[in-house]
């Protein structure tokens, strides 16, 4: 078993491999190259490096790295990105394929970060003298069963008694409500201006991360909607008040799981909470489609999420060290910016 280590962007002459191992592996839309490649190419700095473990000629494990300092190396982990690029069996991250990781990376490699792991496909492993772990955001999901009237009568009172409040005053005010799905790949540009809208008149505005043609979360998110609605996996959801726009989500499939990446909504309609009608209508669709067994959030659990479902997991993140005595040098420094904790951990 040998780790070869390319510049990052070989990954697209190495599509079909990575995708493949994916499918076997870690199987998540986002740790597909219809997704990676796209964020590499507007947020990837050239130092980026593609990993990848080798075992009689057949990929193993493989991951996208990025140095973070002297010795240090990091998973390359834009805030676009749910999870760290790494993909490869539960027992890859356990140690000794770390140990070897490292020995084959660039210089004198002294650290490894593994970040935003996901102990639904990397069981979070026990602490050593090498290896460290820690708590990053707990993320929430859905599964799909039985029926939806089931599932929405789960739900708690208060979420069903505004929803049919909203719904009562809308109708009274003679609005009319429509869900539109956007999968042609040639819809997608347009379907981005509306939500740059959705989140340029929000709180966003401010933070410089709002959705828009020109900046690069408007080319990454144009790049990787358009590659995936052509596989016939990506999905922009557009809820309307009459003709006005008034809550989007942006999601990716593959198959039986789906993930909603982004979610924006009119704040000044937040009396008629938009943005939940939008998630009804789009999940009571999802449940009599048939189509997916699973909905995934992967963002920073909120209070809202705790409305739609009471499942939750841990996300960490994963330090290997070169030798036990970096381990102990290192645990009386405080985490990089990469492993501590953010106030709002929703991707993008």
């Amino acid at each position: 078993m040998t780790w070869t280590v390319y510049p990052a962007q070989e990954l697209r002459r190495f599509a079909d491999e990575w995708d493949a191992l994916q499918r076997r592996s870690t199987d998540t839309p986002f740790l597909e190259t219809g997704f990676l490649l796209p964020l590499l190419d507007v947020f990837g700095k050239g130092m980026e490096r593609l990993a990848v473990l080798r075992e009689v000629g057949t990929w193993s494990a493989a991951a996208l790295l990025q140095p973070i300092g002297k010795g240090r190396w990091e998973s390359f982990q834009p805030s676009q990105l749910p999870l760290g690029p790494w993909v490869g069996p539960p027992q890859a991250t356990q140690g000794p394929e770390l140990e070897s990781l490292m020995r084959a990376l660039p210089g004198l490699s002294l650290s490894l970060g593994l970040t935003q792991l996901d102990p639904r496909l990397n069981p979070r492993p026990p602490e050593d003298t090498r290896l460290r772990t820690l708590d990053y955001v707990s993320t929430s999901w859905v599964d799909i069963e039985d029926d939806f009237e089931s599932y929405w009568n789960a739900r708690g009172k208060n979420l069903r008694q505004n929803a049919r409040k909203q719904r009562n005053k809308l109708q009274a005010d003679g609005v009319t409500t429509t869900l539109e799905c956007v999968t042609d790949p040639a819809d997608v540009a347009p379907a981005l201006v509306d939500y740059g809208h959705l989140e340029s008149a929000g709180w966003k505005a401010g933070t410089g991360t709002a959705i828009h043609p020109d900046n690069e979360q408007g080319r990454f998110y144009r790049l990787m909607l358009e590659k995936f609605c052509r596989l016939g996996r990506g999905r922009i959801y557009r809820y309307r008040f009459d003709d006005k726009v008034v809550a989007m989500d942006l999601c990716i499939d593959n198959g039986p799981l789906v993930v909603i990446l982004k979610t924006a909504y009119d704040e000044s309609q937040r009396q008629v909470s938009p943005s939940t009608l939008m998630r009804q209508d789009q999940f009571k669709a999802w449940w009599e489609e048939g189509r997916y067994r699973r909905i995934e959030f992967y963002g920073k659990t909120l209070e809202w999420h705790t409305r739609w479902t009471e499942a939750s997991r841990l996300l960490y993140h994963l330090t290997a060290y070169r030798w036990g005595w970096v381990r102990r040098l290192a645990a009386g420094t405080k985490p990089s910016a990469a492993t501590a904790v953010p106030a709002d951990a929703t991707p993008g």
